[in-house]
């Protein structure tokens, strides 16, 4: 891991790349693993090691999150330029990439925006629209949580359960409390993600640009973030895609029904070689 730098200057701001944390597992052509908001690499670390059978995967944390660095901002503009970035550190000019939800919307810019990088994409429950319902009550209960009075991860639990009644819900945002020699921090950037939130569940307006690779969404049969009035709109950005969904899936797709998960993007990616 290394800390975020400036790579170079427009007429208006500065470009702040951040060198993102990876894992790399197995062999072979790159295939980039991307999580969602609140998450990290280790998140899908089941999916890759299933497609780490086959493939060299990359298991990247994005900027903000798991172990990357932080950064004042949080676009998926710059997401895609962390992920061009990623792919020059692990000696690749292209990659396929497969990334959910946030993840999936940050290589859906990447390929947007330089489709020469992106080999093929696969999309998992999440479309290129801006969604209605955000997630600034989760934060403010992570902020309402007294770091300095907590003993133990179990009293975090305790103390978040009021604001946070779901158990799984709450077990993933633990994910993100770190115990130093008894200090507790976040290791997530709350204050970007809070400052960005509008442009994270949005999706922004590239005009005139489409990807003509191929590319697959994979829906949870049992999620609302994917919907047939999307196709029009997923079609007109990437021409070439198919709308599948897993059924007994949520929005945790990869949680709910990894192995069939697994099988969809492995049967995806071995049509694409062909």
């Amino acid at each position: 891991m290394s800390a975020p730098y400036n790579c170079g200057i427009n007429a208006h701001a500065w470009i702040i790349i951040v060198s993102l944390h990876y894992l790399e597992l197995g062999e072979g052509d790159p295939l980039v693993l991307l999580h969602g908001l609140f998450g990290s690499g280790t998140n899908l670390r089941g999916l890759a090691k299933r497609l780490a059978a086959v493939r060299r995967v990359v298991l990247a944390d994005l900027r903000n999150h798991g172990s990357s660095p932080h950064a004042s901002d949080m676009r998926y503009q710059d997401m895609a330029d962390d992920l061009d970035e990623l792919l020059a550190g692990v000696g690749a000019e292209n990659a396929d990439f497969v990334g959910h939800s946030m993840g999936g919307k940050a290589a859906m810019v990447l390929a947007l925006t330089r489709p020469h990088r992106v080999r093929s994409l696969a999309v998992v429950d999440i479309a290129p629209v801006s969604y209605g319902h955000g997630y600034l009550p989760l934060i403010q209960a992570m902020r309402g949580l007294d770091l300095s009075r907590l003993r133990s991860r179990g009293d975090a639990d305790r103390t978040l359960a009021a604001a946070v009644p779901d158990d799984a819900t709450r077990m993933f945002v633990l994910q993100n409390l770190i115990n130093a020699g008894g200090t507790f921090s976040w290791r997530i950037n709350l204050d970007a993600i809070e400052r960005y939130m509008e442009k994270i569940i949005g999706f922004p307006q590239l005009s005139g640009r489409r990807f003509d690779g191929p590319c697959v969404f994979l829906a949870g049969q049992q999620s609302d973030y994917v919907r047939d009035q999307h196709r029009a709109h997923i079609l007109e950005l990437f021409p070439r895609a198919e709308l599948n969904w897993i059924p007994g899936a949520g929005h945790w797709v990869h949680v709910d029904q990894p192995q069939a998960l697994a099988g969809t993007l492995l049967e995806f990616l071995e049509d694409v070689r062909d």
